[in-house]
């Protein structure tokens, strides 16, 4: 990662650059990606190809991930992104499947695309492609 505001190489997150004391993704001058000079308008590096750093969510991908991976069915990760609605729904449809389950398994009708939807939120945290309610890339592990 790159400071932003210096283009100085960064080592780990910190909440500073060390070099010229600014927050690293508050610039607009380097890509946070490679280093390489950008302007106020870059949304994508010419250099490397990523995207500017306004995109990125400060949510963590690793919380994200694991609560899609642990309690996925349940909406946790939706919950946590600030995705409230989604995450309600996830929600009933899980606890719809579960209370109705032993009924000739009528519960597989709700508990098979939560799964689903589940699966697939895991998949795009892992990837790095889940978005935070504002639409943010959640990048950052």
């Amino acid at each position: 990662m790159f400071c932003r505001n210096c283009g100085k190489e960064l080592t780990g997150s910190p909440e500073i650059c060390l070099n010229c004391g600014a927050k690293p993704m508050n610039g607009t001058s380097f890509c946070h990606s490679c280093g390489a000079p950008t302007t106020p308008l870059t949304e994508i590096c010419i250099k490397c190809g990523a995207k500017a750093a306004g995109d990125i969510s400060p949510k963590s991908r690793l919380a994200t991930t694991l609560l899609a991976f642990f309690l996925g069915n349940f909406g946790a990760h939706r919950f946590y992104l600030g995705k409230n609605g989604t995450a309600v729904v996830m929600l009933l449809l899980s606890i719809a499947g579960w209370s109705t389950i032993w009924v000739f398994g009528i519960g597989l009708v709700f508990l098979i695309p939560v799964g689903i939807w589940a699966f697939v939120d895991f998949i795009f945290a892992v990837i790095g492609r889940m978005k935070d309610k504002e639409g943010k890339v959640i990048l950052k592990w």
